[in-house]
């Protein structure tokens, strides 16, 4: 699977966006529909459990919504516990990487001293997979790698990398995202559109 036929699979479009990082970026997916049609995405998730499944992870966490559905059928392939978080914003914030995932209630001792991937839809700068890994590792869980459908660019793998946790993508993209002081659509002008309200309806910035 290459990046252009896995972009085929949702719609996008060019622009300037504010992510859910904070950050600024040039490319929008609405990932809504890419779990409407289990099909469709099947084959991308049997390959995606398949390279997880050499890191001998005991659970699967992913954030809500698409890291959710995705984690959900990868611990099945895998027959290992499910877990999910969900997405916690800041009344106001100005930094990056203001949003914070929560794990529910009920899973919160279920993935303690667990070894876990962590998985999402679509990993940009990572801001749903950097909270989940803070989560996780908060309760007691052990995350070990994670695995995303596309990675677009490097700035979530190198933050991991930095952890020492390994990175799996079933397709991987280059993509452009600055921090809002250094944006060159900014110094151009570019009218900006924040589009990280909605966590579903972008990739995961």
């Amino acid at each position: 699977m290459t990046a252009e036929a896995f972009l085929k699979l949702v719609s996008g479009r060019q622009g300037h966006f504010q992510l859910e990082s904070g950050h600024h970026g040039e490319l929008w997916l609405d990932l809504d529909a890419l779990f409407a049609e289990p099909r469709r995405v099947g084959p991308l998730v049997a390959q995606l459990s398949g390279a997880l499944r050499a890191h001998a992870v005991e659970g699967v966490c992913g954030p809500l919504i698409g890291g959710a559905f995705l984690a959900q059928a990868i611990a099945a392939a895998l027959d290992v516990e499910f877990a999910f978080t969900e997405r916690v914003m800041p009344a106001v914030s100005n930094r990056l990487y203001p949003v914070a995932y929560r794990l529910p209630p009920a899973f919160a001792p279920r993935v303690r001293g667990l070894r876990i991937a962590i998985v999402d839809d679509v990993m940009s700068a990572g801001s749903a997979a950097r909270g989940t890994y803070a989560e996780l590792q908060a309760h007691g869980a052990r995350p070990a790698v994670v695995g995303a459908l596309l990675v677009l660019g490097s700035t979530g793998e190198d933050f991991f990398a930095r952890q020492g946790v390994a990175v799996e993508a079933v397709a991987r993209r280059p993509y452009r995202l600055w921090p809002p002081g250094e944006c060159p659509l900014c110094h151009s002008g570019v009218p900006l559109e924040a589009v990280s309200v909605s966590r579903s309806t972008t990739a995961a910035g």
